[in-house]
């Protein structure tokens, strides 16, 4: 009788750093024999690959583990995995209250896998296991990621985080700061341009502290605009701390490296980046955008900002606010502060209620989305281009979206399906965070 192949399924929650690394357990199942199912009815191995940023991230993983006990019941030979940061944090409660998990793994242990699923099917009487340990060497040299066919790949240049922000719980989870070779690096982009990929994105907690003890990001970025086929490079997550001229340089000298630049803030009050840990000021940040908008020609400018952060008074937020009107922000992620078991901020003692919160969360993201518009009407008339992605999310009929180099989205009608290809488009209106626009010329 001929051997049935084992299917996996994963589902992956949070940045987009788990998002590669589902695409390294892909590959390391590839070895193994096993192919994705295209459901999770169809699996013989179901991961979920987990969040622990915020409480909202970790309760969704938790009733999503409890929805999984009538899979079980249908298969009981079905095995469920747990990875990523809920692996490092809640491992002893996942395996005490959730029956339906037979493994946790953390984001260092993932080499683990076959030999974890190899004792699973030899029918050891220890039928759940726990390996949730840092391994502070570990960058997944030679291991190569399972990536559905496409036009844009993410690709990891290092793992873990030194910066310990004193509300952030992932230097726990990931351990410290480790840079893969450039040499590593520049090899499986190379391998994405013969699959056909034209954009990456170079992923790290604080690509910009990245070093393998002979090249710095910038002369990564340098290295990787150099390679034929690439037409695009984008990066995440910066850290302003570390952002340097040399690499805003490099974004200015390089066509291929896109103008968008994500560059967290977090606060707009000196007070409040103390209590953060985020070991710069509001005048070294604005100096960076001052710098970034001197040498770049017209950056797409993002950040992500927190508010209600315990001791934030109503002139730190004020001071939040007017960073913001000052720097004219392309778009900005707005969070309220959530309190993480195990961080240095858990210990602050808050001092707004959570209405309180709500309305400054609120009152922020209307001023930047009257920015966001602002700044996006100013393109109005302008020809912009574009990496279409596919059918616009409205799904209307003959409806595609892409975006710009600097991360705008754009919705155009068109015949033809232009699908990982790269257009000209001319933008004739500006609806709130979207553009609008006509296909003129294309380029590939």
């Amino acid at each position: 009788m001929e051997k049935k192949t084992k299917k996996y399924y994963i589902e992956t929650y949070g940045c987009q750093m788990n998002k590669y690394d589902s695409e390294l357990v892909a590959g390391i199942l590839g070895k193994q024999g096993f192919e994705e199912a295209n459901s999770l009815d169809d699996s013989d191995l179901i991961l979920v690959n987990t969040c622990s940023v915020r409480q909202h991230a970790e309760n969704r993983v938790l009733g999503r583990l409890d929805a999984f006990q009538q899979l079980k019941q249908k298969n009981p030979d079905l095995k469920i995995g747990v990875l990523g940061c809920m692996a490092i944090r809640l491992q002893d409660q996942l395996l005490r209250q959730k029956s339906v998990v037979n493994f946790v793994l953390g984001p260092d242990n993932y080499r683990s896998l076959p030999d974890v699923l190899a004792k699973l099917s030899n029918g050891e009487r220890q039928s759940r296991f726990s390996l949730a340990e840092f391994n502070n060497h570990e960058i997944y040299s030679e291991l190569y990621p399972n990536r559905a066919t496409g036009f844009s790949a993410w690709v990891a240049i290092m793992r873990g985080c030194n910066n310990f922000c004193s509300y952030c719980i992932v230097p726990y989870l990931r351990g410290r700061e480790r840079s893969r070779p450039a040499k590593e690096i520049v090899a499986e982009i190379e391998k994405l341009v013969d699959e056909g990929f034209l954009e990456v994105t170079l992923l790290g907690q604080n690509v910009n502290s990245y070093h393998d003890e002979n090249h710095d990001f910038a002369d990564l970025i340098a290295m990787v605009a150099e390679l034929p086929g690439i037409e695009r490079i984008r990066f995440a997550t910066s850290h302003p701390k570390d952002l340097s001229l040399k690499l805003i340089d490099a974004m200015a000298d390089h066509p291929k490296v896109c103008n968008h630049l994500h560059l967290p803030v977090q606060s707009g009050s000196d007070n409040i980046l103390r209590l953060m840990n985020r070991n710069y000021t509001r005048s070294h940040y604005l100096k960076l955008i001052d710098a970034a908008r001197s040498r770049i020609n017209n950056p797409g400018l993002y950040t992500d900002i927190i508010v209600g952060f315990p001791g934030e008074t109503e002139q730190d937020f004020q001071d939040t606010v007017d960073l913001v009107q000052r720097v004219e922000f392309d778009g900005a992620f707005v969070f309220k502060y959530s309190p993480r078991e195990g961080t240095a901020a858990y210990q602050y003692k808050e001092n707004l209620t959570e209405q309180e919160k709500v309305a400054r969360l609120q009152y922020l993201n209307q001023i930047q989305d009257a920015i966001t518009l602002k700044r996006n009407r100013e393109l109005v008339g302008q020809t912009q281009k574009i990496l279409v992605e596919g059918r616009s999310r409205k799904a209307k009929p003959n409806q595609y979206m892409g975006r710009t180099d600097s991360n705008k989205i754009v919705v155009f009608n068109s015949d033809n399906n232009y699908k990982g290809l790269l257009k000209e488009v001319q933008i004739i209106a500006a609806e709130g965070r979207t553009l609008f626009g006509e296909i003129s010329q294309g380029v590939r």
